[in-house]
Order: structure tokens, then sequence, then C-alpha cells
């Protein structure tokens, strides 16, 4: 019967939140001469990954390989692993496995390698880049996000007052505004308290609600 409550537990949370981060971290690793560093960022696109990656190149020009696993969005669909020359699987993968272990997304690790001069084996690589993600993972606080829905609302200014009452009261996110006599402004829902934020603007008669 625990059991059977925890596992409900897991797939609320699973249905009205996330697991992420909103700090960057460095962290080093060192094994028989190579040395490791593991940058992790939050992102929230493919675009954003690649600068990062962009910048790291230009400064570290001399290492040998720059590995990397991302994950984005809330549906665990997005992700890519890099071995960057590395032996296949023994990079990217190891990242990955480490940010999926605690259970994060829009999440960017970048593995920086010098190399030292003797080969580590496949075992060793494994083991490194598994290392210094879970360094770097250590260090930075998780943060548990509400999933949110986002619409789109019309209303004239007359209303504004009482939009940003609901808004501030369910704590809505501001996604975008254009506030003039006629108003559209866009926000994110919290799933979970989504019908009830409907009901209370649906109650104002006359804003337009519109799912985006």
């Amino acid at each position: 019967m625990l059991l059977l409550f925890h596992l409900v537990l897991k797939c609320m949370k699973d249905e009205f939140y996330y697991q992420t981060i909103t700090q960057k971290a460095i962290a080093e690793f060192k094994d028989r001469g190579s040395k490791f560093i593991a940058y992790v960022y939050p992102v929230n696109a493919i675009e954003e990954c690649k600068k990062y990656l962009q910048e790291l190149k230009k400064e570290h020009p001399k290492a040998v390989h720059h590995c990397l696993a991302y994950r984005l969005g809330l549906n665990e669909n997005i992700f890519r692993v890099s071995d960057d020359g590395e032996p296949s699987g023994t990079a990217g993968k190891p990242i990955l496995s480490q940010i999926d272990s605690k259970e994060l997304t829009n999440i960017l690790v970048i593995v920086v390698r010098y190399f030292g001069g003797t080969l580590l084996g496949v075992p060793g690589l494994i083991n490194a880049y598994k290392t210094v993600t879970t360094l770097a993972l250590q260090t930075l606080p998780i943060i548990r996000k509400a999933i949110e829905e986002n619409y789109e609302l019309q209303f004239d200014y007359t209303k504004m007052n009482d939009v940003m009452m609901i808004v501030k009261q369910f704590e809505c996110t501001i996604i975008d505004q254009q506030m003039q006599l006629f108003c559209i402004m866009k926000i994110g829902i919290a799933k979970i308290k989504l019908s009830e934020v409907l009901k209370k603007f649906e109650e104002l008669h006359t804003v337009i609600l519109k799912k985006i």
C-alpha cells in the first residue's frame, strides 16, 4: 500500500512539476595525467547549447575533446550526446546518465578533456566523464518548477488591475505584454492551478482567453 502511495505521488510530480537548475557550475577531475573539466549550464533551447559549446572551444583550443550531453523540454524527447572523438559511448552517454539520474531537464553539460599521455581505456573514460559530471551537479541546487501552459489574454485597459491581481495571486509567468487601450498579454499558468485560474479570468467576462 505504501509503495502504491509513493508511485501515485511520483506520477503527480511528473504531471505537474519538473526538475532543473538555474545556475552554472564547474568541476574538475584528473586521472593518470588527463584533466576533465565539466561545465554545467541551464538552457532552454538548442541554440544556447551550440553557443556555449563554441565559447568553450575558443576558451580551450588545446583541449583534445569537448564532449557533451543535454536534455531539453518536458517530454524528455529532446536530447543529444556527443563523444567528440572519444570511443563511442564513453563520454556523452555517461554524462547524460548523470543528468537523468537526477531527473533534470533544460540542462547542458560539456566536459573538456586535456590528454595526459596515458590511455585510460573504455572503463576509465566512462568513469572519468561520469565522475566529473557528478561532481559538478553536486554543487548545484536542484529547482522544482511547475509545468505551465501558455495562454494569451486580450482585454480592455480598464480591466488591467483585475487581470494583474489574478496573475499575481496565482504566480503566473508573464511572457509578453502589449499595454495600450486594448491590451494583449501572454502568460504561463501552472498546470496544477489551470482550471482555477481560467475560471477566475472567465468571471471577468470581457477577458478573451486563447491557448497558445
